[in-house]
């Protein structure tokens, strides 16, 4: 497993982001918001000033978070069309960056979750799209896969190949969908998982440090140890100290008011992360 953190919990500074997540530990930086810029508004030049600047302090780029499919379920071609282009964009600066993966999302749920009704509307999108660059897709707190059993649901009706599971089990707590996806709701789509983001709900109340909330991440960790999971773990950790994300900001998570105060609350749970990986590297695998 690799230690990661998505940069804009850090700061909005990318100098800034490379030298905190050097310093706590982890060897990789997911990228989302820059600069104040939202993902859609990175330019080439910026994307490029990203990768190196990683580089210099020997980080990775551990993947792309643009907000794709993070939208209402298109329904005329204008909508489709402004859905594709929008992917189109997010798939090129994922390429600019060298990332391994583009994070995308089942459109806002309307209701019940509807697994199939976005697998259909993506299959439209992703029917036309030529990108060698692999999708990973999230269960996402308000979309139509808030659990990983919904995702499972989505892919199997989903006729574009080789898409991965980005596990978000906070989403799943937060989403009031599943409070304890682990281990069941683990357990089902395991073998697909390729990311996943660590983050610590209270209930569907908010988000606390890494530790102290409802998931069980020493048991997490653990088993993805066990079951040889070698991907990034990414802290997006939606804590702060002193205040409340809003529903605002968890949707559109980007931006300087976004990562404020999210520095000392992110070195915070990332040393806590670095010493739950140390504690199981010292028990070593199983006999």
């Amino acid at each position: 497993m690799k230690l990661a953190v998505i940069g804009d919990e850090i700061a909005q500074d990318i100098e800034v982001v490379a030298e905190v997540a050097a310093a706590s530990g982890a060897v990789g930086v997911e990228i989302r918001s820059v600069a104040d810029r939202a993902p859609g508004m990175l330019t080439r030049s910026r994307l490029q000033r990203i990768g190196n600047v990683l580089d210099a302090k020997g980080l990775t780029v551990a993947g792309y978070a643009p907000p794709a499919f993070k939208c209402p379920l298109p329904r005329t071609d204008e909508e489709y069309a402004a859905v594709a282009d929008e992917l189109r964009k997010f798939t090129e600066q994922a390429a600019v960056l060298g990332a391994p993966h583009v994070r995308i999302f089942t459109f806002w749920r309307d209701g019940e979750p509807d697994p199939v009704g976005a697998a259909r509307a993506a299959d439209r999108v992703l029917a036309e799209l030529r990108s060698d660059i692999p999708f990973v897709v999230e269960t996402g707190t308000r979309t139509n896969t808030p659990t990983m059993r919904h995702v499972l649901e989505f892919l199997e009706a989903l006729s574009f190949p080789g898409l991965g599971i980005l596990w978000d089990p906070g989403n799943t707590v937060f989403s009031g969908w599943d409070p304890a996806p682990f281990p069941d709701d683990y357990a089902a789509g395991r073998t697909l998982i390729r990311h996943v983001h660590v983050k610590d709900p209270a209930g569907t109340n908010g988000y606390v440090r890494i530790g102290s909330g409802d998931l069980p991440w020493p048991a997490i960790l653990q088993r993805l140890a066990e079951d040889e999971y070698t991907g990034y773990l990414s802290l997006e950790t939606h804590w702060r100290i002193g205040r409340v994300l809003s529903a605002q900001e968890r949707d559109t998570p980007w931006g300087e008011g976004f990562s404020r105060g999210g520095r000392t609350a992110s070195v915070e749970c990332l040393g806590i992360l670095r010493a739950m990986l140390d504690e199981i590297a010292k028990v070593g695998p199983p006999s």
